[in-house]
């Protein structure tokens, strides 16, 4: 049996509550994947060193970019440069994710733009152009650079987001770093149901390789080039 909980998603009122998924877990008494040894040796060593050698050229060579986008944002609609919410990282730690800021300032916080009422109204022009080339993402480089996060790696959920936070505990996905990109964000993005993403995090997890990090990051580039729906 898979390790994941495979049930239909459909909207708000139709998820488990966070007790309802306890309960759940106690009646199918079903272990979280744990990662293989050369699994987990990939993901404390190679995994960071990649990150860290890849990270570190990037912000390097896309600094003038950095610098350009910074103005641009500022011009338009002042202070702050970038935008900082609280995730959930590795061992369901909290930490506090960098992107470039895509919304005026008084846009509501700590909710997704996909709750928002009108959420095009919050979004400013430079800000769209930011969306739809995941140029808004590329601060998160800085957390890479931390340890919070990875380049590959299920995206970080919001803390309120309680009903993925206990299906990812359930499943392990915890074992890793999140990323800035990953399967669901080549594969369809927050355009899924929660059932769908689950299990993407779990084909990761279980197959956790340098060959898939790196069919993941090259394929990233072919879906935004594309113009695909992908939303980090």
């Amino acid at each position: 049996m898979e390790a994941y909980v495979n049930t239909e998603y459909r909207n708000s009122n139709d998820l488990f509550s966070y007790d309802d998924l306890q309960r759940l877990q106690l009646l199918l008494e079903i272990k979280p994947y744990v990662l293989t040894r050369s699994q987990y040796l990939y993901n404390i060593f190679l995994k960071r060193l990649l990150d860290i050698i890849i990270a570190s050229l990037a912000i390097i060579l896309l600094l003038p970019v950095f610098i350009v986008i910074s103005f641009i944002i500022a011009f338009e609609s002042g202070l702050p440069i970038f935008f900082r919410q609280q995730r959930v990282g590795r061992g369901g730690t909290l930490f506090n994710i960098c992107k470039f800021r895509t919304m005026f300032v008084n846009a509501p916080k700590n909710v997704s733009t996909f709750e928002m009422r009108n959420s095009e109204s919050y979004i400013t022009k430079v800000g769209k152009v930011l969306r739809r080339t995941s140029l808004d993402e590329l601060p998160q480089l800085l957390n890479v650079l931390q340890g919070k996060m990875s380049l590959i790696g299920p995206r970080p959920l919001i803390p309120k987001e309680k009903d993925m936070d206990y299906l990812r505990k359930y499943n392990g996905i915890y074992q890793l770093r999140p990323g800035i990109t990953g399967l669901a964000q080549i594969r369809g993005r927050d355009l899924m149901e929660i059932d769908q993403k689950i299990h993407l995090d779990c084909e990761y997890l279980r197959g956790l390789s340098f060959k898939t990090d790196l069919k993941i990051f090259f394929q990233t580039f072919l879906v935004v080039f594309r113009k695909d729906d992908v939303a980090f």
